[in-house]
């Protein structure tokens, strides 16, 4: 197995506050997926909801996922001031979180 070089994947599983609404969790995400313009070693940004049949998510219902060049750039987008005023608005509307950053790994047969 071969860990890819310098690349890093910023994931972040999501459950919503019963009372963020539906129209509210479209703006946040949108405000989430304006970040990747304003910041830049966050190179990319893909969302989606679960749509597992095996029930094992745990109340979590949506998964974010950035990708930056390297561990540097991930702590560069934690403390730049769009993603710290977008954090405080996100997080006040979850119930629950989970952060995961790796390095993705290639298998080699």
């Amino acid at each position: 197995m071969e860990e890819q070089k310098g690349v890093v994947k910023h994931v972040l599983l999501a459950k919503f506050k019963d009372e963020t609404q539906p129209d509210q969790i479209d703006q946040l995400i949108k405000g989430y997926a304006k970040l990747v313009d304003l910041i830049e070693p966050m190179k990319s940004f893909h969302w989606g909801k679960d749509v597992s049949i095996e029930n094992l998510h745990q109340g979590f219902t949506h998964v974010f996922e950035s990708t930056f060049e390297s561990a540097e750039g991930v702590a560069e987008y934690i403390a730049h001031p769009a993603h710290v005023e977008f954090a405080n608005l996100f997080l006040a509307n979850l119930e629950k979180v989970l952060v995961i950053d790796y390095k993705p790994t290639i298998v080699c047969v």
